[in-house]
């Protein structure tokens, strides 16, 4: 038994040197952290082990019924980072609005990281021509925003099919944007300054959501 777990292990090890180094390298000029690391029971798991989809695959697969709004975003980079979070959570899309950059954009492809090749977008002039479209599929739509009545993330269980609007990185979402919504949601801060970083904000938000449908798939109470 022993013997047969040592052998799947060499074997897993040469297909993943194969497709890390070239074919042609000598076992001599790699590192001996290469081999010892592979072996080791909390090793970084190298390149060709994450199980990366293509292109093509990511755009034919399933997406999770989640879309973000990006109303007015000032910096390219921050974009690209929703971007980044999008293909990382499969997401449904991301919408675009206003003066928000929109690919091909050079700051935005430097943060993305290809994302912007993968993940579904459209832009609209306005928010109001952008929560009509949302609205036409089917979606619940919310602004991340600190506001009277908000719900703390924690509490919030948004649906099956939800929007989220993040809003500029000075002023924030529209006050008539939020009053197109159907309601605010709040990350709970503890600290002086009661802000964060838009595309922070947005990893923490899309995570605490897709972790609630990844959990309701495990439990078998949805399809997601």
């Amino acid at each position: 038994m022993v013997k047969s777990t040592i052998l799947k292990e060499a074997f897993s090890f040469i297909s993943v040197f194969t497709a890390n180094y070239q074919l042609s390298t000598s076992f001599s000029s790699v590192p001996t952290s290469v081999f010892t690391d592979y072996f080791r029971t909390m090793r970084k798991l190298l390149t060709g082990e994450l199980n990366r989809l293509s292109v093509e695959e990511f755009r034919s697969s399933e997406k999770l019924p989640l879309i973000t709004v990006l109303e007015n975003i000032r910096s390219a980079y921050n974009v690209g980072s929703f971007f980044r979070t999008a293909d990382a959570f499969r997401l449904e899309g991301v919408y675009l609005v206003g003066y928000t950059a929109f690919p091909p954009h050079k700051e935005l492809k430097k943060t993305a990281l290809g994302a912007e090749e993968t993940v579904h977008w459209k832009h609209f002039k306005t928010s109001t021509e952008a929560i009509a479209d949302l609205r036409g599929l089917g979606y619940a739509v919310f602004a991340v925003e600190q506001a009277a009545e908000s719900r703390p993330l924690q509490h919030f269980a948004g649906g099956t099919k939800v929007a989220m609007v993040f809003g500029n990185e000075v002023t924030g979402v529209e006050q008539t944007t939020i009053a197109a919504c159907d309601g605010c949601v709040e990350i709970p801060q503890l600290g002086m300054k009661h802000s964060l970083n838009v595309a922070t904000a947005g990893g923490i938000v899309l995570w605490e959501l897709v972790r609630q449908k990844l959990l309701l798939v495990q439990t078998g109470f949805s399809s997601c």
